[in-house]
């Protein structure tokens, strides 16, 4: 694919950025928002782009909105009904990408600022509670294993122009930092108290305009000590799988359309083991085009809902901008 593409000429790393490039932040809402007992899927957990090939030695920056609205079925021993969530989210994120053993690498950090309202029945008396502050921190590291040669500069547009089919197999590992706001004396809190490590594993197909994508997470947590009346709440370990597919037009827009679901994650209150394992679904749709030569806009809907007794039906729209130098 070469020849001019707007404003953003395709033989430079700078187009090809715009054109294939991060799509990380677009709609990424920490999962770890809601009721402890009703842990959503997440938009983070049906991005795309997680394992494409970007250039060495970069770094992309990110800032995004995201609004939520969501109903959440929460476990019937808590004695709370018709809980809703209306949530903002304003999320910052950085990439730096550079060599490994001869492979490409990333590593990414985002935080978000996060203001939200709680309403529902508890004991059958209405109660609305307020949060603002924020969320845990999340990194992540990432190495494409097959496929996507460290290149930068001229060598990668170079490169990128000539290569109309691609595959590349990645590996990753995820950590949430118990770095949000946490009250311990309180059951809706922004951020979780504790670690949480997901090992990914991915692959990503290019072919002409088209891409798609497939990732396998699992998500292990460590124990929250300070769980709301003194004790220590446990949680076993979720899996999630997810997929999209994504096509780029000549003028750098670019739309995509993704999947996913997660199941597991049963939690114990003092080694007593409560009826909340996950059971959620969701799907996304996204789009995004080029500003200038290192900026541009992204937009997106993500849909939720669950099988199980315990979970949340929400609906996140989010705008944002990603640039890079």
């Amino acid at each position: 694919m070469s020849g001019p593409e707007g404003a953003i000429g395709s033989t430079t790393a700078a187009g090809w950025c715009a054109k294939f490039g991060v799509g990380l932040f677009a709609m990424t809402l920490p999962g770890s928002l809601m009721l402890w007992t009703a842990t959503p899927v997440s938009a983070q957990d049906f991005e795309s782009r997680r394992w494409n090939h970007l250039p060495i030695n970069e770094n992309f920056v990110s800032t995004n909105f995201a609004h939520t609205e969501g109903d959440i079925s929460v476990d019937p021993a808590l004695r709370l009904e018709n809980v809703t969530v209306d949530l903002d989210t304003w999320l910052l994120g950085y990439i730096r990408t550079f060599e490994l053993l001869d492979k490409t690498a990333r590593v990414e950090v985002r935080q978000a600022w996060q203001s939200g309202t709680w309403d529902g029945l508890v004991d059958g008396v209405p109660t609305t509670v307020n949060r603002d502050g924020l969320s845990d921190t999340l990194a992540r590291f990432s190495v494409n294993l097959v496929g996507s040669p460290p290149l930068a500069g001229e060598a990668y547009a170079a490169y990128r122009a000539t290569t109309q089919v691609d595959t590349i197999v990645g590996a990753a590992l995820s950590v949430q930092l118990p770095t949000g706001q946490y009250l311990e004396d309180k059951l809706v809190n922004l951020g979780t108290n504790r670690f949480t490590f997901s090992p990914q594993a991915g692959i990503y197909q290019r072919l002409h305009n088209w891409s798609f994508e497939a990732t396998g997470t699992a998500r292990f947590y460590t124990d929250n000590t300070s769980f709301f009346g003194g004790n220590v709440r446990e949680q076993d370990p979720s899996y999630i799988v997810d997929g999209s597919v994504e096509y780029n037009f000549q003028s750098g827009l670019w739309i995509s359309a993704g999947a996913g679901l997660i199941t597991g994650g049963q939690s114990a209150v003092n080694s007593i083991e409560k009826d909340d394992r996950r059971g959620s679904f969701g799907w996304s749709v996204r789009a995004g085009f080029p500003v200038t030569r290192s900026l541009s806009f992204n937009a997106g809907y993500l849909e939720t809902d669950h099988w199980t007794d315990v979970g949340i039906t929400s609906q996140t729209v989010s705008i944002g901008l990603l640039g890079w130098w």
